[in-house]
Formats: structure tokens, C-alpha cells, sequence
């Protein structure tokens, strides 16, 4: 017995000793692994914020491109017909989506499908307001359609609750 007790003697100061310096240890190691996290962190928003606000400005930029307005004043020519400014302008919508497709990398899903349905919205737009015109009109009836239907919508186009969105989701960067 008395054995046993001189053990315990050594045994249980040497644990309290390891248990102490193991607990004292493990909180330096979290802490500097904390640390190294952060630090990895800032580095990876150095790099990556100027990306991001990038990709906000770019998808800005595909909002007004992709607008009717605008994209009449780019695309229509004289002499074409409702079916060609149909197709110009339906084309013109499509490849300017697909230029910045790379940049829902940098955003959340939610925002990309909200330009994704104000692209489809636009070109639905454009597509049901021809459906109703005459092919071979000439191209100025189909302007003045479109033109005519924006005015009388009025309010928030799909694209501009997506600018909206956009400046939403980029203001929660600060």
C-alpha cells in the first residue's frame, strides 16, 4: 500500500503538470491557428474584393447594354426589316449574357439568376412584341412598338430591379 501511495505521489503532480501544459498548449495552437485563418482571409479579400466589384460593374454594364433602348441604338440600321431587328436584337441580347457569363464566379446565385430572368424577360419582350408585327414591316414599326410598350409598362423593368440588385448585394461588400 504504501508502494502505492509513493506512485501516487509522482504519479498525479506529473499529471496535473501534462493535463496543464497540454490545455495551455492546445489553446496557444488554436489561437495561432485563429490567427493564420485571419490572416489568410484578409489576403484571399485583397485579391478577391477588387474582383468582385469587378464583376458588379461588368454586370452593371450587361444590364444597360442589354436594355431595348439601348441596344436599338447600337444594332438598328435603315433598310432592315422587323424579322432582321428581331433577330439583331434577340442576338445582340444573347451574346452579350453569354460575354459575362464567367462573372457569377464572383456573385451569389441569387443575383445571378435575377440577371439570368431579367436576359430571358428582355428577350421575351422583344420576341412577343415582333410576334405581333408583320415580318416584312419595316424595322421602324417594330422600334416604335417597343418603344411604345416600355413607355406604357412604365414602373421597374426586370432589368432595372436587377441593377437594383446588384447595387444591394455590392453595397453588403462595406
Amino acid at each position: 500500500m504504501e508502494m502505492f501511495l509513493e506512485l501516487l505521489k509522482y504519479t498525479i503532480p506529473g499529471l496535473v503538470v501534462f493535463i496543464t501544459a497540454y490545455y495551455l498548449l492546445k489553446l496557444y495552437l488554436d489561437d495561432r491557428l485563429r490567427y493564420e485563418m485571419m490572416i489568410q482571409r484578409n489576403e484571399t479579400v485583397k485579391i478577391t474584393l477588387p474582383l468582385r466589384l469587378q464583376a458588379y460593374e461588368r454586370l452593371t454594364l450587361l444590364c444597360d447594354r442589354v436594355s431595348v433602348p439601348n441596344t436599338l441604338l447600337r444594332i438598328r440600321m435603315p433598310g432592315m426589316t422587323a424579322a432582321e431587328l428581331r433577330g439583331a436584337l434577340m442576338l445582340a441580347i444573347s451574346q452579350e449574357f453569354d460575354h459575362n457569363t464567367s462573372q457569377q464566379l464572383y456573385v451569389s446565385d441569387t443575383l445571378w439568376q435575377i440577371i439570368t430572368l431579367a436576359k430571358n424577360d428582355t428577350l421575351n419582350f422583344v420576341a412577343q412584341t415582333a410576334s405581333d408585327l408583320d415580318p416584312k414591316a419595316d424595322a421602324e414599326v417594330l422600334v416604335h412598338e417597343l418603344l411604345k410598350t416600355l413607355d406604357e409598362k412604365g414602373g421597374a423593368t426586370v432589368l432595372q430591379k436587377a441593377l437594383v440588385a446588384i447595387r444591394t448585394e455590392a453595397g453588403q461588400l462595406f
